[in-house]
Parts: structure tokens; sequence; C-alpha cells
């Protein structure tokens, strides 16, 4: 009876995949937990509601899911926002936890009503500069933890405050949280079989012990069965409701965004296809529980859920299994746990906050298109030194009419676009036909109309992932693309990088000005796509692959 709903010849991968999951998702559920200023209960209880029950009811098998960067900046901004409406955290826990609730049940509607069909829709300017901002607030909020010292909550008072950061800085919580860096990021040099935050973790800890450095320590946290908090979400204010409604949509969209690009990442590693409505349902329904029990909400969690496929993970199993490790962690080390330092905790966050900058994004900004970088530095700045929600709106705002501008543009300018954006390959125009027939068990022809701009790329990148492997060539023609913008360079860096992989060659044809000077600019071409592969016209083309076909078929 259980074969039928369980395979048992996965348990021994799930196991695994989930232990080291669970290992690895240990000392980040502490260090958000402290970042959210909760403390690490909330982040522990918040990793193992989000873990076990995204993983029971979520849409992509191999997830593993708890407290991610992205979640915890918008729970801290909103700890933040609570305690000045009710002066301390305790009386302002009915706010938080009430729109970590809310949060959740969006995330649920999202999935009946097919939002995430949507979420694939925007523009990569705007989802760059937004985790860029995140990244920064994680590590502009753990500068003053990092030498040992007490912090403000937001990235300005940060800045304002920092004098006092040169002038009482405790040296040993300096050289502690130093240390805690230097292993993050040398021990996978040495092996990558043992995470290297909980190496850190451990290690950085035991230093402290052993030699009683004078450190702020993060304190015992509670053992035991977390006790429901739903007296606490049922006494709120109505005068908060337009507080706890506007962050509950922020980590709704946010947390869905950071589930599903995380999902696709799995999927890419899996070779699968998750169910985007029911993993929006699942995260929602974890987050819900998460603040039922007085947790932080979460999200997929990309490092825990490569680490648990690498590890053996195949199904669901190995989701809840990470979130029931976390849950033994809770009952029996409690104590132990009473001796981590806070400036090493501040030595885990800050590494990853640097991740989670888009350096690529960064690095290019003087190369794609003025509008989309200045949309990328508007938002990075909103959502640093302002607000999340207003980052994302405005960045969404300003690309559409931007876009909307160069459509006009290239119209006035006489430049044929066809449709906004297709694509289509199904049959060959009269001038491939010849090429066609002799070799379409060998080559496929993609043909490209109008813009390849953000609104395109998601069905551009799945169609194109649909390709047979055992093709040899890709003929994209891009006569008729007039623009690039900077979401459309990265899908078609993506694209050519995965067909690479598979060993079929890419060619382009037919590029425009634009389109060239963007992809030269970012070195799309010359190193990813030669320039033997680049050519003006079809015809040249298909002389060089009836060449190269010619000379393998008689080998």
């Amino acid at each position: 009876m259980l074969n039928n709903i369980y395979d048992f010849k996965n348990f021994k991968g799930d196991f695994t995949g989930g232990l080291v999951a669970g290992v690895v998702a240990l000392p980040l559920a502490l260090a958000f937990g402290v970042q959210s200023g909760m403390g690490t209960t909330a982040g522990l209880y918040g990793a193992i509601a989000v873990g076990i029950f995204a993983a029971l009811f979520g849409g992509t098998e191999t997830q593993a899911s708890g407290p991610t960067g992205p979640m915890t900046v918008v729970s801290a901004a909103l700890v933040a926002a609570a305690i000045q409406i009710n002066g301390t955290l305790d009386d302002g826990m009915s706010i938080i936890l009430l729109t970590f609730l809310v949060g959740g049940l969006f995330q649920i509607i999202f999935g009946f009503l097919n939002i995430a069909s949507y979420v694939k829709y925007f523009p990569y300017p705007v989802i760059s500069g937004f985790m860029s901002g995140v990244g920064l607030i994680i590590v502009i909020l753990q500068l003053f933890p990092f030498a040992g010292l007490g912090s403000a909550k937001s990235t300005f008072a940060v800045i304002q405050d920092l004098p006092r950061l040169f002038s009482e800085a405790n040296l040993s919580a300096i050289l502690l949280g130093s240390l805690t860096i230097a292993i993050y990021y040398l021990f996978p040099k040495i092996t990558k079989a043992i995470p290297s935050a909980l190496v850190a973790l451990i290690a950085a800890t035991l230093v402290a012990y052993f030699t009683k450095m004078d450190v702020p320590l993060i304190g015992e946290i509670p053992s035991g069965l977390p006790s429901f908090q739903l007296g606490n979400i049922l006494s709120v204010d109505s005068s908060a409701y337009s507080l706890v409604f506007e962050y509950a949509l922020v980590l709704a969209v946010l947390g869905s965004i950071d589930s599903l690009l995380t999902s696709v990442i799995a999927d890419n590693m899996t070779k699968t296809k998750h169910n985007s409505n029911r993993e929006l349902i699942g995260q929602g329904i974890g987050n819900m529980l998460a603040a039922a029990i007085g947790g932080i909400p979460g999200a997929g969690a990309t490092k825990g859920t490569v680490v648990n496929i690498n590890a053996g993970g195949k199904t669901r199993v190995s989701g809840v299994i990470h979130g029931l490790f976390l849950l033994t962690v809770l009952l029996g080390l409690g104590k132990l746990a009473a001796h981590i330092p806070l400036c090493v905790l501040a030595g885990l966050l800050i590494p990853i906050g640097c991740k989670i900058i888009d350096f690529k994004g960064l690095k290019h900004l003087t190369k794609v298109p003025k509008a989309d970088a200045v949309i990328l530095v508007i938002v990075l700045l909103i959502t640093t030194f302002g607000s999340l929600i207003q980052a994302v709106g405005i960045g969404i705002a300003l690309a559409c009419l931007l876009f909307m501008k160069k459509s006009g543009d290239i119209s006035e300018k006489g430049l044929e676009i066809g449709k906004v954006s297709d694509l289509d390959g199904a049959q060959p125009w009269a001038d491939e036909q010849e090429l066609y027939d002799k070799y379409k068990d060998k080559i496929i022809i993609k043909h490209l109309y109008g813009a390849l701009f953000f609104g395109f790329t998601s069905y551009f990148k799945d169609q194109i992932s649909e390709l047979s492997s055992d093709i040899e060539a890709l003929i994209i023609r891009m006569d008729r693309v007039p623009y690039i913008d900077q979401s459309g360079l990265y899908a078609l860096e993506d694209v050519i990088f995965d067909l690479r992989k598979e060993n079929i060659e890419v060619l382009l044809v037919g590029l425009k000005e634009q389109p060239l000077d963007m992809l030269e600019a970012i070195e799309i071409i010359p190193d990813l796509i030669p320039e033997e592969d680049v050519f003006e016209n079809i015809e040249d083309a298909f002389n060089y692959l009836k060449d190269k076909l010619g000379k393998v078929s008689t080998q």
C-alpha cells in the first residue's frame, strides 16, 4: 500500500539529501532569525514550518525551503515598523505575525489564480536592482553586529551612525567575524563534503568559548515544541491593516519570485518540470503555519535545494526530512546554541549578502541599453534606502514606459518589427528550403520577429529548451530584431550556454546594429558565440553548415 504512495528505492537518497540540506540550513536559520529582529528561535521555527509543509504541498519535488535573505530583509523592515508603532517587539508581535499569515494567504491565492504565469514577465533590471539592494541591506545591517555592537534597524540610520563603528568597535568580535568569513570561503577548497557555513559556525564558536572572548552571544534558544500564536494574530488593531497588507503583499510577491527561480534551478539539475501554481500554494501553506507558531517566513532556498539534489534527494520526502532535522535540533541543542556569538552570525550573513548582489548586472551597467541601466540603479537605490514595494512598482512602471517609447522610436524609423516579439520555426522560409530538405534531422531554424525584450524572454527560453538534443546546430535568424534589452541579452546568453553544453552549435544570422553592439559589449560575441558563427545573411550560414555537415557525414 505504501509503495503506491512512495517508492522506497528513493529513501536513501532522500534521507541523505534532506539531512545535508538541514545541516546547511541550520546556521542560516539562526542567522536570519537574528537579522529579522525576532531572534534565533523565530528563524528555526520558520525553517521547520516552511521546510516541512512547503515540501509536502509544493510543486517542486526536490525543493528545500526556509528563511532566505530577501524574505528576511522584508521581515526585518516590518519588525522595525511594528516596533515604531507599538514601542516593543512583544507589543508589535501581533502585527508582525498577522502580516506573515496574510502574506502566506496571498501566495495561496496567487497559486489558485495562476499568478505564477505573470511573474516571469518581471524585467531583468528590476529583479537585478532589487536583489542587489537586498544584498546591500544584509551587508550594511551586519556591519555593527560584526564589530560586536548593537545596530540601527535601517540602512540609512546605520550609515549615519558609522563614526561609532570606528570609535567603539570590539576588536575580539571583528577578529572572530573575520575568522568566520575566512573559513566560509576557504574551507570548500579543502572539501565540499561538509557545508562551510556549519564548519565556520562551529569553529568560530569554539574559539570564542575556549578563549573566553568578551563578545555578545545569541543566548539560549527555548527547547521544546513551539506553541500556537493565534491569540496574538487576532488582536491587531484595525489602524494597522494598511501596514499589514502592504508588507504581506511584498512578502508574497518576493517569496513567489524567490521560490520559482529556485524551482527553475531544480528543474535544470533534475531534468524535471515543476508545477508553479502548486509551488506557490505549498509555500503559502508553509508561511501561514510559520506565522501561526511565531516563525519568520521563507521561500525556496537555492543553496539548500542544490545540496539536496547533489546529495541524492529525488522526492519531496527529502524536503520534509530537512525540516524534521531542524526540529530535532530545536528539541535538543538549544543550550549549546546559546554560546554562538552574534559576530559569527554576522560573519555568515555578510558573504550571503554579497552573493545576492548581482555583480554581473552591475558590471554591465555601462554596456547594456541606458534605459535598463537607469532602471537597475533606481530600483537598487530605492530598495536599499527606501521602500521595497515602491522599488519594484516604480521599476516595472519605468520598464514598461521606456519599452513603449523604444517601440515607438523603432516604428518612426520605419523599421519592420512585425509582431512585437514572436518566434517560429515550424515552416522554413523560401530561402531555407534547400538546406532544410537535406539536413532537417541535424539542424533547426528559428525565426525571431520584433524586439527581444523582457516580456518575451521566458517564452523564448521555453521554446528553445524543448529542442531535441539530437540536432547538431541551431540557426537563430534575427533579421527582424531591431532591438534587444538587458533581459533579452541574458536570455539569449543562457540559451546559448545551455545548448553548447549539449554540443549544439548556435549560429546567429542577420544581426542588426543595436543587437550586435549589445552582444559584443557584454562579450557574448566572441566568448560564447565565436565570430565564425555570426553571419550577415542566410546564404553564408548555409555554405558554412554545408561544408561542416558534409565533412561529418563522410567521416
